[in-house]
């Protein structure tokens, strides 16, 4: 029997818990994910610099390498420090494509004391794959990793 995503949460806390530095924790945590959800071609960290956002550790196609604030669903994510869904990013009048293959997108900020820290994207290559348990998971996801970063 397949476990429910949030009955995955245990074991994240666990493995974020458990990382020797930052990097660690974002690598292994894309790994998880990697894992853990179905149906996805990309997932990974862009981490904000304070102008804009770059990639971080990421499972997936190459990736854009530099998002500004309010570019593509990932700067618009971070810019309004909001989650945010979108079911066909090819109906998306900001979205950046990266991997053409990619129709799905949820983007997760992460925020750390109160400072932009980057975002969580995951991909999918399916129309609307991003149901209300799978945002749940990734947000929760985020806020155990946002207490595993030390900033």
């Amino acid at each position: 029997m397949m476990m429910k995503l949030h009955e995955m949460l245990p074991i994240a806390k666990s493995l974020l818990d458990s990382q020797p530095n930052t990097q660690a924790t974002l690598a292994n945590a894309t790994a998880f994910l990697k894992e853990t959800l179905s149906d996805i071609n990309w997932v990974g960290f862009y981490l904000y610099d304070g102008k804009a956002l770059t990639v971080g550790p990421f499972q997936g196609k190459v990736a854009c390498a530099y998002i500004p604030l309010g570019k593509g669903v990932c700067g618009e994510a971070a810019a309004a420090r909001s989650t945010m869904v979108v079911d066909d990013v090819h109906s998306h009048d900001n979205h950046i494509v990266c991997d053409a293959a990619s129709r799905s997108e949820a983007v997760v900020p992460i925020v750390i004391k109160n400072r932009l820290y980057g975002v969580l994207d995951v991909d999918s290559p399916s129309l609307a794959r991003f149901d209300q348990e799978t945002v749940a998971f990734l947000e929760a996801f985020v806020d155990l990793l946002t207490k595993s970063i030390d900033i």
